[in-house]
This record gives structure tokens, sequence and C-alpha cells, in this order.
């Protein structure tokens, strides 16, 4: 093996993992420097630390370990606390962090899922309808607001170049930080040994939600935003078009109570919906993973026949600064949890395996796994359908469809709150599609000071 770098090498046979180079004869110079690199960004000794625990029982809360989360709503915000957030934003002490590493792959849709249009009139993409209410907050303050997008190595190279071509929706190139969510290799489960996707190619997968936060650090975006003078993060994910931006009452709540760890909370639908629920976990905030809650756990009620545990988890965090430098760095940094999968690959003769069982172990960090280290935390509770319609699959239950009609009743409601008149069904759904662009209008009280009453909407509106 010529021109193998004598410490990687050295590194290889000390892990035994030197198969990976087999076939390097037979690489050519970019091949090799690839591979080079990948291994590089490797952390052997890691890897192999994470192996020796392949057969630890994951740490499921049994029901004794569980209470029910408590909540606050945005109405019991007093307006001094609400003050506090506006005074924040004022202050453009706050940043905009969007999850956006996946592909529109369900949906039908080869380029990235940010990149997917939703608008139910103007057509607008899931990324021109977040990055608009990221325009209209800076707007509102008078402060540029850091809008900080997670990408992936399959999307980062196509996200970059459509914010370009779309000039950065007007918020600044300065304002707009991208930086790509981790990944990790995958190790056979029998010997541990890292598995090849190609020749001189390891396969490697994102290294899950909580690879968001740790990325956030390593890329020295973190640093930077804080150079800024930002002190609170609001992260979110991109399939979802209602999230409330920049929410004055949830910031100002999170400033008021010195929380570290602040989520927001949307009622389960049904019980078997398949969304994570907060919790106290050992009498802390975390997440439970809709398959790991106990079935009695599920169906339980209380005496007004609501679901003891009903605070499902739609992914929108408000984090402290200091608190994401703690759960990123060093001893206290987010663990890694251990998945069987199935893992197409090549042998060291270069064939192809696909294999009929699992045969490789993942590793992936969590999100939610940051939210036990919080010593002062909130969760606060939001209508589902003022805040929460996540585009998923390509029909049915949060679909693009769903999305659009959440949308178009979301401006309804607004609109009526003007004094517009707006038809609806029996359903109480509005019948003609709507849509207030964020830079028209961000919420209903903005709207209201700028339609004059008794309008009639009798077909398809825009608002921009």
């Amino acid at each position: 093996m010529h021109d193998v770098p004598s410490d990687l090498l050295h590194r290889l046979r000390n892990h035994q993992q030197e198969h990976v180079l087999s076939g390097w004869d037979r690489l050519d110079a970019r091949q090799r420097q690839g591979l080079v690199d990948q291994l590089a960004r490797v952390d052997l000794d890691e890897i192999a630390a994470l192996y020796a625990k392949r057969e630890q029982a994951a740490d499921v809360p049994t029901a004794d370990r569980l209470k029910p989360i408590p909540t606050e709503t945005a109405a019991s915000v007093d307006a001094a606390t609400v003050r506090l957030g506006h005074e924040a934003l004022a202050r453009g002490e706050l940043a905009v962090l969007l999850v956006a590493g996946g592909q529109g792959t369900r949906l039908g849709f080869d380029k990235p899922k940010g990149a997917f249009p939703i608008g139910p009139v103007s057509n607008k993409t899931l990324f021109q309808v977040h990055a608009d209410k990221v325009f209209a907050l800076a707007r509102r303050y008078g402060r540029p607001v850091p809008f900080l997008v997670m990408t992936s190595p399959a999307t980062h190279a196509d996200t970059e170049a459509y914010f370009a071509e779309q000039r950065f929706f007007g918020l600044g190139r300065e304002n707009v930080s991208f930086f790509q969510q981790g990944t990790m290799p995958a190790v056979d489960i029998a010997t541990g040994r890292l598995l090849l996707e190609a020749p001189g190619v390891l396969f490697s997968s994102p290294n899950g939600h909580g690879g968001t936060l740790t990325a956030l650090s390593e890329s020295g975006v973190l640093d930077e935003i804080a150079r800024r003078g930002i002190k609170h993060v609001f992260y979110f994910q991109v399939d979802n078009p209602l999230v409330k931006i920049g929410d004055p009452a949830f910031l100002g709540r999170h400033i008021a109570g010195g929380s570290e760890a602040s989520s927001k909370a949307i009622r389960k639908a049904y019980p078997t919906e398949k969304m994570g629920v907060l919790a106290l976990i050992d009498d802390r905030c975390g997440i439970v993973e809709y398959s790991d809650l106990p079935d009695e756990l599920i169906h339980r009620t209380d005496a007004r026949g609501a679901l003891v545990y009903g605070a499902g988890n739609p992914a929108i965090h408000l984090f402290d600064v200091g608190f994401l430098r703690r759960v990123t760095r060093g001893a206290t940094r987010l663990p890694f949890h251990i998945a069987r999968k199935k893992v197409p690959h090549i042998d060291e003769s270069g064939r192809p395996v696909n294999p009929t069982k699992e045969n490789a172990l993942k590793f992936e960090m969590f999100v939610f796994d940051a939210l036990p280290m919080a010593d002062r935390w909130l969760v606060m509770e939001s209508p589902r359908e003022e805040e929460f319609s996540p585009v998923k699959n390509a029909e049915g239950v949060d679909s693009p469809a769903t999305a659009k009609q959440a949308m178009s009743d979301q401006a309804g409601r607004w609109l009526e709150a003007a004094g517009a008149r707006v038809p609806r069904n029996a359903d109480g759904n509005v019948t003609v599609p709507l849509e207030v662009s964020p830079r028209f209008a961000l919420d209903a009280d903005e709207l209201k000071a700028r339609l004059w009453p008794g309008r009639v909407v009798d077909g398809p509106l825009y608002l921009e």
C-alpha cells in the first residue's frame, strides 16, 4: 500500500481497522485523499468504546420514574414578562436555528426538503416561509436576527446554492450561517469493523438530531454568535411551516425564569399518535419516545378525560448559549445512542453485500438528551392549529395538503379577527386557499392593524 500516511496506518492497525485500505492501490489520487480525509474525522477510540457498549440495554424510563410535566400557556404570561421578550429582541439577543438536513425523499422530491413548495397561494418554499418570518422579526425590532441553517452532506451544497440564488431572502449574507451536521461511520455488529460503502468510501450517516447542537459548537458558529451578543437560540425543524419564530411570550418567560432549556408542547391528538411526549423523568424535564412510553401511561386520562401524558413534542426549543456550550463540549457532551440497522456495503474484495437482517451498528445523538441536563427549564403548551403542521408524508396525515389547509385556516382566523368574512365548510375549515406573508403581517395583531374591517373573502387570497 503505497503512500498511506504512516500515522494513519498506525492508528488503523492499533484498532484492527486496516481492512478499510483494501484496494488502496486501485484507487486514484483523489479517491485516496478522500479516504484519508474521511478517516481523519473518525475518532477510532470513541468507535471502539461505543462498540464495547453494544450489549448495554437502552435506558428506557420505567413508569415509576415518570411523572406528567407541568406546562403553562402564552395566555398565562403577564405583560411585564412578555416585555422582557420584546426587549431581548430589540437588543438583538436571539438567533434562529433551522434544522434542515433532510431531503424530500418521502415527498417524492429529490432536493432538500426546505426547497419544497408549501405556500397555499404563493407556492413559496419551506425555506422562504421561515426566512420571511426571520426577515419580519428583524424588521420589527430593528436588529438583525442571525439565521443558522443546519444542513447535511446530502443537502449542504444545494441549500447554499438555493439561498444564494434567492439572495438570502433579503436577510443579508452576513446574517445567514450554514453548518453541516456531523456524521458517524457504521460498524459491523459481529466484529466492530468499519463498513465501506464503495471502494475508498466509508459508510457513514448523520449522527442524529442531537448532532445539530454539537455541530453548531464544533463549526465555530456558536462562538461567533456569542461574540455578536446572542444569548438565546431558537431551535426548530424545517418541515413545520406554522412555527412561531421569536414568540416574545415564550422568550420572555424563558428569560424571566432563567431557563437553560425551554420547550413548546402540542397536545396529542389521540393516545397512540406517533409523537414523543414531554414528561418528568426522575423529576427532570425530558422526552419519552412514543414507542418507549408504557402502554398504560399512553392511555391514562385525568378526571376531565384529558391525556395525563399528552404534552407532545413538536421539536421547538429555546436554549441558553452558555447551556449549549456545556452540553456540546468535554465530559458533559451529549451521549451517543446505538441502533441496529441493515446496512448494504462492500466486502474486502469489493463485492456488494445486501444484508437480509440487521448487520450493523449506527451511532446517533438525540437533542432531547440535552433537556435533563438543564437545571432550570420550562414547557409552554401551544394550540396545534397555531404552531404545528409538519410536512412528512406525500399524502394523508402530515402531508403538503394538510399543511396548506392549516396555513389557510390560520390565515382565515387572522382575517376574521381583523373583521373580514371568510368562507368555511361544515367542519370549520376555510374553503379557499389563503396566505398571509410574514412580510405583510407576522401575527394576527399586525394583520388587524393593516386591514380594513368588513372585507369579504370570496376566492384565493395572498397578502404580501
